[in-house]
């Protein structure tokens, strides 16, 4: 049975799916998930590109290379940050999705923190999960 989970941006004008449930949960301290967000780290999860539908707004999204390899994606409404993938090496066939972007109700029973050394200097990590500098 294939978990589906909808998700959407702001503004509603790009509406999504995902077809399988995501993988490698993690939270974001780099210096570009943080100016991204506007927030003290950006939360992921990842699925194969052919897991990821987008179902309404795929004119209005829009995509910045923030680095090389990079590509972040977002709606060209509302700003919302929705994906980023590498575009080449061994997880080019992988798509992250923003979690704060889900409509559907979703629970990670395993997490982590990446990018700690990059951290807010405002900011402690305060639960469980492993952190990886």
């Amino acid at each position: 049975m294939t978990d589906t989970f909808q998700g959407s941006c702001l503004c509603g004008a790009v509406q999504y799916r995902i077809t399988s449930r995501p993988k490698a949960l993690s939270h974001c301290h780099c210096s570009q998930c943080r100016k991204s967000h506007g927030a003290a780290f950006a939360s992921y999860g990842s699925v194969l590109r052919s897991d990821l539908h987008i179902d309404q707004g795929a004119d209005s999204l829009k995509s910045y290379p923030s680095s090389e390899s990079v590509l972040r994606q977002f709606c060209g409404q509302c700003g919302s940050s929705l994906f980023w993938s590498r575009n080449q090496g061994e997880h080019a066939d992988w798509i992250s999705i923003a979690l704060g972007t889900l409509d559907t109700p979703f629970t990670a029973e395993k997490q982590k923190h990446i990018q700690v050394a990059s951290k807010a200097s405002w900011y402690e990590i305060e639960d469980q999960w492993p952190q990886h500098p």
